[in-house]
């Protein structure tokens, strides 16, 4: 196998195993971030909910009390949580792959009662008052899934339709009965708002960015190779093919091969400097034994 082929395969040998080890780390790396950066995005929509929410609150709220007093019907829109939902299932248009669900021990609206494992997630915040955030992974039937969650707390406005029956509005009662949705103590965590993603999101998005990232180091590797290769041919290869050639006629008693001529001053001209030397030398050795002879 020439100089030129050993080098080249070598090169590939070594870059091959550098892109493995570095391609493992650089899929880890993208993995984790893309990661965050769909939690982060979670977070922007658990506060645009949070957002939601006070804006009901403090503009919806007092406008319906308003047509309540001239005994207007009770209207769900009132309701903070209802008024986030409905604007989340708007946003999830454009984000499909999100879901939003303010799961709650004893809800009033049943589409909102928490199963297995948001109750044990409402369990841990009640536990365990000073965590402000939960993030978990979960298997579902679709595969895993990535959560978000925050805990719900009672406050003034919320007491108003859930402390007793006796309190609420007469026209929510009727809507939504008095088994449900009553009990609740201020301050207390009733519930969570809970963002799920499933993992297929991220894993997707950090694959892709993978894939392209490989092509572009596998195309850089590929043009250091070509460009290496080329260098070793003329820096190396070259000159040294040449001296093996002057070489070779030299030992087949051609002691008029011309001189060989490589430029610079790095060690290969140096040593074809030395081998001219030598040409010569071996040259006068050679007509005085023949003089002698």
């Amino acid at each position: 196998m020439k100089l030129l082929a050993k080098f080249s395969l070598l090169f590939l040998l070594v870059s091959g195993a550098g892109l493995a080890v570095g391609g493992y780390l650089a899929y880890q790396f993208l993995e984790d971030s893309v990661k965050n950066e769909v939690l982060q995005q979670a977070r922007l929509m658990l506060q645009s909910a949070l957002s939601m929410r006070r804006y009901t609150v403090e503009e919806i709220a007092p406008l319906l009390e308003t047509m309540s007093a001239r005994k207007s019907p009770f209207q769900p829109q009132s309701i903070p949580s209802y008024a986030a939902t409905q604007g989340f299932n708007a946003l999830r248009r454009e984000y499909p792959d999100y879901a939003y669900k303010e799961a709650t021990l004893n809800p009033t609206n049943l589409r909102d009662r928490a199963v297995d494992w948001e109750t044990d997630i409402i369990t841990n915040f009640r536990n365990n008052p000073g965590n402000k955030e939960a993030i978990g992974q979960r298997s579902t039937p679709g595969g895993e899934s990535l959560f978000l969650a925050r805990p719900i707390k009672t406050g003034e406005p919320c007491l108003e339709c859930h402390s007793t029956p006796g309190i609420a509005p007469p026209s929510m009662l009727r809507i939504y009965g008095t088994a449900n949705g009553f009990g609740w103590k201020p301050g207390e965590i009733v519930g969570a708002q809970i963002v799920s993603i499933p993992m297929s999101v991220p894993v997707s998005i950090a694959r892709k960015a993978f894939q392209n990232l490989m092509v572009y180091l596998g195309s850089v590797a590929l043009a250091t190779l070509i460009v290496l290769d080329f260098s070793l041919y003329f820096i190396v290869i070259r000159p040294v093919t040449k001296l093996a050639h002057a070489t070779d006629k030299i030992s087949s008693g051609d002691m008029d091969a011309p001189k060989v001529r490589i430029r610079g001053r790095d060690e290969i001209a140096l040593l074809a400097e030395s081998f001219n030397r030598m040409r010569i030398s071996l040259g006068k050795a050679i007509r005085m034994l023949e003089n002698e002879a």
